[in-house]
């Protein structure tokens, strides 16, 4: 997957992604999959959801589910702060079903345009859920962002059941 996602950006010319921290890490979301950015809100509990499903929200009319981006990769959790926010993103499943979901992150950092030569496939880590995860590595002058590909990300089967709406 992450061969593919090189030979897009070579072929495509530049690409926007939104990046933003998580645990110490910087990642980056293609600025096509983002709908907005909120500040955190409260959530709506629902049981007999994976961990990581943090819930739902009303924004404007629509149920979204929240994911905690955090848990969903295994990584520590902590507080919120005045940074965290929510980034409402328009996932896509395998039939091209468009779902708004919302992910947890720590703080948005910037925009950046990116082009072929700056981003690198992931290296095989014998992970093969990681190399699925993971659109390539982009090589910034402050070091490295982990380019997610979100569709995979968000998990549409265990999301079927938390009051997902079509997009």
């Amino acid at each position: 997957m992450a061969q593919t996602a090189q030979n897009d950006f070579s072929s495509g010319g530049p690409q926007k992604f939104l990046t933003f921290s998580l645990a110490n890490e910087e990642y980056g979301i293609n600025i096509m999959k983002i709908k907005e950015i909120i500040g955190m809100m409260p959530v709506t509990v629902l049981p007999q959801t994976p961990e990581y499903v943090r819930g739902v929200i009303n924004l404007r009319g629509k149920v979204i589910p929240i994911i905690d981006l955090r848990c969903k990769f295994g990584l520590e959790q902590v507080e919120p702060t005045e940074r965290t926010c929510i980034i409402v993103i328009e996932a896509e499943d395998d039939e091209q079903m468009q779902t708004l979901v919302g992910i947890i992150i720590d703080g948005v950092s910037e925009v950046v345009n990116l082009k072929g030569d700056e981003v690198e496939p992931a290296p095989n880590m014998q992970n093969n859920l990681q190399e699925q995860l993971i659109l390539g590595l982009a090589k910034c002058e402050n070091g490295v962002k982990i380019l997610l590909d979100i569709d995979k990300v968000i998990n549409h089967e265990e999301l079927a059941s938390v009051g997902k709406e079509p997009a």
